[in-house]
């Protein structure tokens, strides 16, 4: 059986307020947001998080920063980047958090009259050995504890990006996530790419959308063949965020949801 979630949400201030709209609707878990200020690693309390999900029968998964350059070409700062996710690896044991939320930086470009040159497709094999160091680190990080480390596309992946997916996707902690509204707004640029290693497809970020630029909509709102991909995180075993980011939006998508399962 599937396990849906909801995602930290602006209009709610603490994560009381989140695990009891959670367990009021009847999902499984928070997807708990590093972007937000008081839900930085740092800042969230662990028993706290324990109890609630005690008390509403819950669980979290963690979604880290939207740009993390972990191989970045400063030692330091690649460094510094690394860390948090180790951080939110060490976290996440603590909360009984498997699943780790991570979206693969393009980084820095440089512009000319001509075209645009991407930093890492330029140096791709210090970039690539830069990502390498990062999973060997997760890796050791992760141990035995059964955390999955879900990459998750956004736009359409370059081709550097895809290399470096791969190297990731050697290591039996790293998998992917599908978030299926992106996947719609780049005109379906990764989906063959993903489906084409399904077995490691193991997170989805389900919300509906529009043409090009307007996802995040509730279910049923859009233009998306939403059945299907509910097929396909079953047959992959997915966990499923449901990633619309207004307690509205995210009521008419539980309603629609039940109308359907």
């Amino acid at each position: 059986m599937l396990k849906f979630g909801m995602p930290a949400l602006i209009e709610l201030d603490t994560v009381e307020e989140h695990a009891a709209l959670c367990g009021e609707l009847g999902l499984d878990f928070i997807e708990l947001n590093t972007n937000f200020p008081l839900q930085q690693i740092h800042k969230m309390d662990p028993a706290l998080l324990n109890r609630l999900a005690e008390q509403y029968g819950i669980g979290y998964t963690i979604h880290l920063n939207d740009d993390l350059p972990v191989a970045d070409f400063n030692p330091g700062v690649a460094k510094a980047y690394c860390q948090s996710v180790l951080d939110a690896i060490e976290f996440s044991k603590k909360i009984g958090c498997k699943v780790l939320n991570l979206h693969i930086a393009e980084g820095a470009h440089y512009t000319t009259p001509a075209r645009i040159v991407y930093f890492y497709e330029a140096y791709k094999e210090e970039y690539l050995q830069g990502m390498a160091a990062f999973r060997d680190a997760c890796e050791a990080a992760v141990g035995t504890s059964g955390i999955r480390i879900c990459m998750e596309n956004s736009k359409a992946y370059f081709g550097f990006q895809k290399e470096a997916l791969d190297l990731l996707l050697e290591s039996p902690v790293f998998f992917l996530t599908l978030d299926i509204g992106h996947n719609h707004c780049s005109g379906y640029a990764d989906e063959q790419w993903i489906r084409d290693r399904r077995s490691r497809l193991k997170h989805m970020h389900m919300h509906d959308a529009k043409g090009s630029k307007q996802d995040h909509q509730p279910l049923g709102q859009g233009e998306m063949d939403i059945p299907a991909y509910l097929d396909l995180a079953r047959q992959c075993e997915c966990t499923v965020l449901l990633e619309v980011k207004t307690v509205e939006g995210l009521r008419d998508s539980v309603a629609w949801l039940r109308d359907r399962t």
